[in-house]
C-alpha cells in the first residue's frame, strides 16, 4: 500500500520503511504540527489529501541511529 516494509505493533502500523528511503510514521495528530516544525518531517499526502496522524520523514531525517530511534519510538507510542 505504501511501497515499503511496514512494522506493526499490536496490529497497528507504527512505522513503514519506504522503498525510496525514509520513513512513514504514525503520530498523535495533535503533535503533528510541532513535529513538522522541529524536524525534516512533512505531513503525509496520498492522492492530494493530507493524512492526519501520519508523517513522512526523508532519508536524511533518519540517517543517524538516534534519529531513527526517535521516530520509531514516536510511531510506537
Amino acid at each position: 500500500m505504501f511501497g515499503g516494509l511496514a512494522f506493526l505493533v499490536n496490529g497497528h502500523m507504527a512505522v513503514a520503511a519506504g522503498s525510496q528511503g525514509g520513513l512513514l510514521v504514525r503520530v498523535d495528530p495533535a503533535q503533528s504540527e510541532r513535529l513538522v516544525a522541529r524536524s525534516k518531517a512533512e505531513p503525509m499526502e496520498m492522492r492530494g489529501r493530507v493524512m492526519a496522524g501520519w508523517l513522512r520523514v526523508p532519508p536524511d531525517g533518519v540517517a543517524a541511529k538516534r534519529q531513527l530511534e526517535k521516530w520509531v519510538t514516536i510511531g510506537i507510542e
